[in-house]
């Protein structure tokens, strides 16, 4: 709130009362006062009316202009480690994202949960023999449980609960998560639990959709029994292009899916015979407005598995994130937000504003010198069979109107700058909205 607006408000109220006194009092001794309050003086008592009108206007205005506690948080959803088929220790893979400003992680190993005794043997090859000794000299040899033997070091792997006692404080948390990975005649079907308790085994299925949709339910049913906020997502639909946009708008109780993900086999942008994410994403939303279900939110994530080898052919971190604008850093209010739909998708491009009002979507960038921005609102009406840009704004800020007859609209910001280590050759930093519609 703003001091002058409090001390305005604060000034009409006790004049608001002294004025009700003697208001009375007038209508007592049937006649007129004078009335003076610091900068008021009135002898017409017929301005009362007037007055209360401007001190509820004062009072509206110190509502509005409330401060809005919340915040923005950047993190990963999808991460591997050694504890299934990544190339490094825990600990090294959380003081990386700490260090490159993440707030929150997601550990999301393949059927497993960190937790336990595990040994692992360092894979032969210089490159991982230096980052053992890397993650030794960090560490120490109090912290890092390992042997030799016949040549080979063996190393136990610090559990979940042990590592993030490491690092977790009031600027980062880490997540406990599974990607619980299934299959149905050979088709890789991945599934991310988010904030998971306990571990889920693949339930299986006589379709792609069964499959998805039994271990979508039973991530749903461990939350509704253990009352903790979970959710899970698709992964990388076009993984071994397994999963296709018909069998997602199938689905019952999802909400999100990798519109982007970090890995180089998913063909985010499709092939010459099948679509990419982003349209993949149309098709459901407009799909899932005609059946009346919520809208399907878009994630990116790094899927990180390579942290020592670097290049387009690798799994590395950095890639893809969630920016999540909640009251705080823990799992549940970053849920609930996510939930709401109050997050974007990002490889890069950051936002300064995003702002949905009951009739506009509006987005300012933060730009960076000699980087141009180009902003799409892409949506689709009622009458479309498939989304379309419906504006485009040249530079870093734009908005649109939120029609009634729109299905649905979303903001894709595309900048020139070249992206750092990006998933494809030649890609650009881009950030993705979720889907909003006018409210009604």
């Amino acid at each position: 709130m703003k001091p002058w607006i409090g001390v305005m408000a604060l000034k009409v109220l006790q004049f608001l009362t002294w004025s009700i006194v003697f208001y009375a009092d007038a209508l007592h001794a049937n006649t007129e006062q004078q009335i003076g309050c610091f900068f008021f003086r009135f002898t017409d008592m017929r301005t009362f009316p007037l007055i209360a009108v401007c001190a509820l206007m004062v009072m509206a205005a110190c509502e509005s202009a409330s401060p809005d506690s919340r915040r923005w948080f950047k993190g990963n959803l999808h991460t591997h480690s050694y504890w299934s088929d990544g190339d490094e220790f825990p600990e090294m893979i959380m003081d990386w994202y700490k260090s490159n400003g993440y707030h929150f992680v997601a550990l999301t190993d393949h059927n497993t949960l960190a937790e336990g005794e595990k040994w692992v043997v360092v894979r032969r090859g210089r490159i991982y023999e230096e980052g053992f000794d890397k993650y030794l000299q960090k560490f120490g040899e109090e912290w890092v449980t390992y042997k030799r033997d016949t040549g080979r070091i063996q190393v136990k792997l610090k559990t979940f609960d042990e590592y993030r006692t490491l690092f977790e404080d009031d600027g980062f948390l880490i997540i406990q998560g599974e990607e619980i990975s299934d299959h149905y005649q050979g088709k890789p079907i991945h599934i991310n639990a988010t904030n998971i308790q306990s571990l889920i085994r693949p339930q299986g299925g006589e379709s792609v959709t069964e499959v998805m949709q039994r271990n979508v339910d039973a991530i749903l049913r461990q939350r509704e029994e253990t009352g903790v906020p979970m959710f899970p997502h698709i992964n990388h639909p076009n993984f071994h292009f397994a999963i296709t946009a018909e069998d997602l708008i199938n689905l019952r109780g999802e909400r999100f899916f990798e519109v982007y993900n970090g890995h180089p086999l998913v063909y985010n942008y499709g092939d010459s015979a099948r679509a990419g994410t982003e349209l993949m994403w149309d098709e459901i939303n407009l799909a899932y407005h005609r059946k009346g279900q919520p809208f399907m939110f878009g994630l990116a994530t790094d899927d990180s598995h390579r942290y020592h080898v670097f290049g387009s052919k690798y799994s590395n971190a950095g890639r893809g994130w969630v920016m999540v604008r909640a009251e705080s850093l823990d799992p549940a209010s970053l849920i609930a937000a996510m939930e709401a739909g109050d997050f974007y998708a990002t490889t890069g491009v950051v936002l300064d504003e995003l702002d949905v009002r009951d009739h506009s979507l509006r987005i300012r960038v933060r730009p960076e010198n000699g980087v141009n921005y180009k902003i799409e609102f892409v949506g689709a009406s009622e009458q479309d069979t498939q989304a379309r840009v419906l504006k485009s704004v040249e530079g870093p800020e734009g908005s649109i109107e939120l029609l009634e007859s729109y299905v649905f609209v979303r903001a894709k910001v595309i900048s020139d700058k070249v992206k750092e280590n990006p998933f494809e050759e030649g890609d650009v930093e881009v950030a993705w909205t979720q889907p909003v519609r006018a409210r009604r």
